[in-house]
């Protein structure tokens, strides 16, 4: 697919994009800068880099991959012209490395005062731990949410990386990045959005706090309202090895809920303690009565908070998610749609994942205006991919 501005066609069309390539939280944010109709431009070393690239990368989708060697001080001068015409730039390196590059905020500010500067990284720009290495479980550790995950007393389970990269991480730094737009739009100035997963996995964690802090949590797995600890909000295997969710928290859920199961007439007290074992066993049974199938056509589009725990291959395919088309085959791969989704300026697929770093760096240089595009290449501060 041949690279051309403009070519978005959500909310931020015309917004435009500098992101230096990392792994992980970064460029899922700027997959939902792009999903949302963002002008994205993904700078990349030659060659790549680990965990990343490819055509079936979709954290990489919606935008063209420019190759450039960032320890060449042409390839540095061409980050800052890209910087001149955009409104964002994003990076997710350590604290200090992007000002040793020669384009941290002040050097970027300099070339364009209005500049949002996100800062994508796990332990924030600052603090004794700000050098340290780090990944997900390591930053939501800390924050005291590992703790409290899963249902097994014996150990913290972790969520592969869906808390902290991408719910603390990535999620919050688009916040910061769409808030510090509309500022600037105000004041004409940008400013740096320092994005910490620790920061985020912490403050996505706040009604835990609030439990905490009136009394309600215990700081025990598989002992709370939502971790487990009810047998009405937990999960159950069914006759053929598979499993349903349970969640009807409120009175007349759970009234449903019983009838439908058929153990509506026997189902002890759920608020009686005593008989929390009693009433979880009751469900563990009739659950085991039927295979997954049939209790989803027991249970389907009704308000007893009952619903199939799908593999990912499965998804696409459940009724509700295919009516409102969730997932997509998008040249080739299935996959999710952008989101949210607006009532005007609809958010569609875009580019493809590159099929390798630089797939685009002529294209792509040439469409944001940048000159001697392939004096770039020849001397080596740029590289074209096959």
């Amino acid at each position: 697919m041949t690279y051309a501005l403009g070519h978005g066609t959500g909310p931020l069309a015309g917004i435009k994009v500098v992101e230096i390539a990392g792994i992980g939280p970064s460029p899922h944010a700027c997959t939902i800068l792009a999903d949302l109709g963002a002008d994205v431009v993904r700078i990349e070393r030659p060659g790549g880099q680990m965990l990343t690239g490819g055509s079936h990368d979709l954290l990489n989708r919606g935008r063209p991959s420019v190759a450039l060697n960032l320890k060449d001080p042409e390839a540095v001068a061409t980050v800052l012209d890209l910087v001149e015409g955009a409104n964002v730039l994003v990076e997710g390196m350590r604290p200090g490395v992007a000002e040793r590059l020669g384009f941290g905020p002040e050097d970027c500010k300099a070339r364009n005062p209005k500049l949002v500067y996100g800062r994508m990284t796990g332990w924030g720009q600052d603090g004794p731990w700000a050098q340290a290495a780090g990944h997900d479980m390591n930053y939501i550790a800390i924050t005291g949410t590992l703790h409290g995950l899963g249902q097994v007393k014996e150990k913290p389970q972790f969520p592969a990386n869906l808390v902290g990269d991408f719910g603390g991480g990535s999620t919050y730094l688009v916040i910061g990045i769409l808030s510090a737009l509309l500022e600037a739009q105000r004041s004409g100035e940008g400013q740096v959005v320092d994005a910490a997963i620790v920061d985020g996995t912490a403050h996505l964690n706040v009604m835990t706090s609030a439990f905490l802090a009136g009394g309600g949590f215990v700081e025990e797995r598989a002992s709370n309202m939502l971790d487990g600890g009810a047998p009405y909000y937990d999960v159950y295997e069914t006759a053929d090895g598979e499993h349903m969710s349970v969640g009807p928290l409120e009175p007349q859920f759970y009234e449903e809920f019983l009838t439908l199961l058929g153990i509506k007439d026997t189902a002890p007290d759920r608020f009686d303690p005593s008989r929390a074992d009693e009433l979880r066993a009751q469900i563990t049974d009739a659950f085991r009565a039927r295979t997954r199938d049939e209790w989803c056509e027991v249970f389907d589009a009704t308000d007893a908070c009952v619903a199939p725990i799908l593999r990912m291959t499965e998804a696409p395919d459940h009724p509700h998610l295919k009516a409102r088309e969730t997932f997509v085959e998008h040249e080739g791969i299935v996959q999710p749609q952008p989101a949210p989704r607006f009532s005007r300026t609809r958010a569609t697929l875009g580019m493809p994942p590159a099929p390798g770093a630089g797939a685009h760096t002529r294209e792509a240089l040439t469409a944001w205006g940048i000159a001697d595009v392939d004096g770039l290449i020849e001397r080596g501060a740029a590289v074209q991919a096959d």
